[in-house]
């Protein structure tokens, strides 16, 4: 007898993904290339962020021209950057899922791995890239790029790109030689003419954006390359925070009236002033390093905006993209774009061991989101280059709904899910990082795809409005800096941010903004000056003590005590919900029971204004996914041991639901994860009480076609 190792099966609440193929056909539900069309980028139409050119939305930008980003991120771990074949079609498949803009993230990392020479870019993976950008720029896909991603910059002889250990974002601000690196490096790349559209890069309309290097923040550099034994900051900062302390103060005496705890070995006269030893005891010390941080970080911003300037770029810039501290928000203040980066429940690790909280934003009441909402400058473009509710969290089905309802309501201009990249062209590729889901991977996952398929139509379609209250954080300057270098916004006052538009001004309007210091500011008094100036409703229900908050425009709901976001808008009703203690009334979808939590959102797909007037709405319901033979080294699944492999394994569930709609026959479908309408699983409903199960016989899913007969 031959022993057999018998099959892996999936329990009954897990059910496998059946699909290879992950190509959209031409007819699918979800090609959103006809309701979202991308227009042909021409000379002289080059995309200002936020509105492109000859558009008819007004200069008042209430109806922006949004962006939805797919993010491109890729390296060897994740198949590299594709053939030309494969470009063509991957850049026509991001049209229909509704992207119309692309950062390129690490494409210094691609060029130079495994090159031992300084700029020895790789030819093909540059031929690849070259390619790529054109293919994108046929679908109407502008571009973002970094002007530095990897730590290693385009020096030859490093095995690991994407390893933080080096120094090269601190050495940008005081090395020469690294600057010039930097400089030589766009030059290279962004001058070089690319074949298959006969334009450099740095003079092509389809360069949207420029961000100069990716989180460099000194700050948060220091923090990255942090080592046990090691001081917390970089010995190189030494001579020029004196020389910076030199011009503040002037002298040994001046200085010492300012900091209680200056040593009597410490002379300016001699640049002995001593970095901090720790950047979390509060301090003056800390307060004037910050302040030197901000001068440091601007001035350089400007250097280097310059010698792009130079080389022929008349695109938007930006810099300083994560790290929403006081101080870095001072450092951006004199950007023309401000990018952030923003992520909930972050992991930093693809080994076993690494961690995550399990937590839910909702709960949290969207704090990763208002993290960055409190780093926009008001009056700028405002650019969301990274976000995510990262994989294996239980939660993560709220990011398809927190962030882009946000981001519409906030008025923000880029929506970007950082991703090696956002959607696959087929499972199953022989890549280390395709070969199971994984942080940072969202094309594998249904749960993420799903709140990207939702994403194009809060958001790029503008389904969720954007807010017209507006209120101010008042910003005077280094003065409101304090001894904790990891000051931020008040959490109680960014809170404002889910009811209004929030964000940084140099000035506020009266008692409406957010003033200084903000330790005496109420929140609750602005919402009550709000309403009493008849910029909020007075019936709005927001409640601050329980955790319960209405936007202005009437059309988000969050509730923290119940773990609930509604929206609720013309053409999409849907809610995010880790209970369902009583039905949901969304307006003209109620959500009746479900047997666990999940993402339920029902979308216009006509030309109807609304979802009681629509014959044919897209049905998204997302719960969870795992991988085959994924393990935990505890039971609240918080540790990883295992990631286990593919086949994909989606979370079991329904939900019962009544809907008012035209009245007529309607019948539901459910829809492939590649976009299949299957017609044969289909079923006559009535939509005054039907279940809708993601257990479909054409295998589970989380798309379905709603249409009247």
């Amino acid at each position: 007898m031959l022993a057999v190792p018998s099959p892996v099966i999936a329990s009954d609440e897990w059910l496998p993904v059946r699909e290879t193929s992950m190509v959209l056909g031409n007819q699918s539900p979800l090609d959103f290339s006809a309701i979202l069309p991308n227009p042909p980028i021409k000379d002289g139409s080059q995309l200002l962020t936020g509105q492109r050119a000859g558009s008819s939305a007004p200069a008042s930008r209430i109806n922006p021209y949004r962006l939805l980003c797919a993010s491109l991120a890729w390296s060897p771990a994740s198949g590299g950057f594709p053939s030309h074949a494969d470009a063509d079609l991957y850049a026509a498949q991001l049209a229909k899922h509704g992207y119309n803009i692309a950062r390129f993230h690490f494409v210094d990392a691609s060029l130079m791995s495994g090159r031992d020479r300084d700029f020895d870019f790789d030819p093909e993976v540059l031929d690849r890239i070259h390619y790529l950008l054109a293919a994108l720029k046929r679908n109407g896909i502008y571009w973002i790029t970094d002007g530095l991603s990897s730590w290693r910059g385009a020096y030859g002889g490093d095995d690991d790109r994407w390893d933080p250990a080096s120094d090269l974002k601190l050495a940008l601000y005081f090395d020469d030689k690294a600057f010039d690196h930097w400089v030589e490096f766009q030059r290279r790349f962004l001058t070089m003419v690319n074949p298959y559209t006969g334009t450099a890069p740095i003079n092509d309309k389809a360069l949207a954006l420029v961000i100069l290097v990716n989180e460099n923040n000194i700050e948060f550099d220091s923090i990255v390359r942090e080592r046990e034994g090691k001081p917390h900051y970089d010995e190189r900062l030494k001579l020029p925070f004196n020389d910076w302390l030199k011009q503040r103060y002037g002298s040994t005496a001046a200085l010492a009236k300012a900091w209680p705890d200056l040593q009597s070995g410490e002379q300016l006269e001699d640049d002995s002033i001593e970095l901090p030893r720790s950047r979390y005891e509060d301090s003056p010390r800390l307060k004037d390093l910050q302040a030197f941080f901000v001068s440091v970080e601007t001035s350089t911003a400007a250097r280097m905006t310059q010698a792009l300037r130079s080389l022929g770029y008349t695109g938007e810039i930006s810099s300083f993209n994560n790290w929403p501290t006081i101080q870095t928000t001072l450092s951006r203040q004199d950007l023309p774009v401000i990018t952030m980066n923003t992520y909930q429940d972050w992991v930093g690790s693809y080994l076993p061991g690494a961690t995550m909280t399990q937590k839910s934003s909702i709960d949290d009441g969207a704090g990763y989101m208002r993290l960055i909402a409190a780093a926009r400058w008001l009056g700028k473009p405002f650019v969301v280059s990274e976000y995510d509710h990262l994989f294996w969290n239980r939660y993560r089905y709220e990011a398809g709904l927190v962030m882009p309802a946000y981001a519409a309501q906030q008025g923000w201009d880029v929506l970007c899910r950082h991703a090696h990249g956002p959607i696959i062209l087929k499972y199953n590729e022989p890549f280390a990082h395709k070969k199971a889901m994984l942080p940072y991977a969202i094309a594998l996952d249904p749960v993420a795809r799903a709140g990207e398929t939702l994403a194009a139509l809060l958001f790029r379609r503008g389904d969720v409005a954007t807010s017209k209250l507006t209120i101010p954080f008042l910003v005077r300057g280094t003065e409101d800096l304090g001894g904790d270098m990891q000051a931020r916004e008040p959490e109680r006052l960014t809170e404002l941010g889910l009811v209004g538009a929030i964000g940084m001004a140099k000035a506020a309007d009266g008692s409406l903004g957010v003033g200084q210091p903000r330790s005496s500011v109420d929140p609750q008094a602005i919402l009550d000056a709000v309403k009493a100036a008849g910029l909020l409703a007075k019936d709005n229900q927001t409640d601050l003590k329980t955790g319960l908050y209405e936007s202005d425009t009437g059309e988000l709901l969050l509730d923290r005590l119940r773990g609930q976001l509604r929206v609720s808008t013309p053409k999409t009703e849907a809610v995010a919900f880790s209970t369902l203690r009583e039905p949901i009334n969304l307006g003209s979808v109620r959500v009746e029971a479900s047997d666990g939590n999940g993402l339920l959102a029902v979308s216009v797909i006509d030309d109807a204004e609304s979802i009681a007037q629509s014959r044919r709405l897209l049905v998204i319901y997302a719960t969870d996914a795992r991988n085959t033979g994924m393990q935990f080294s505890d039971d609240e699944e918080k540790v990883i041991a295992d990631f286990g492999r593919l086949p994909v394994l989606i979370h079991k569930g329904y939900v019962d639901l009544s809907l008012r709609l035209a009245e007529g026959q309607w019948r539901l479908t459910p829809i492939t994860l590649n976009g299949v309408a299957s017609r044969a699983a289909g079923q006559a409903i009535s939509p005054t009480r039907f279940r809708l199960s993601n257990d479909a016989a054409s295998g589970p899913t989380t798309f379905f076609l709603l249409e009247r007969g």
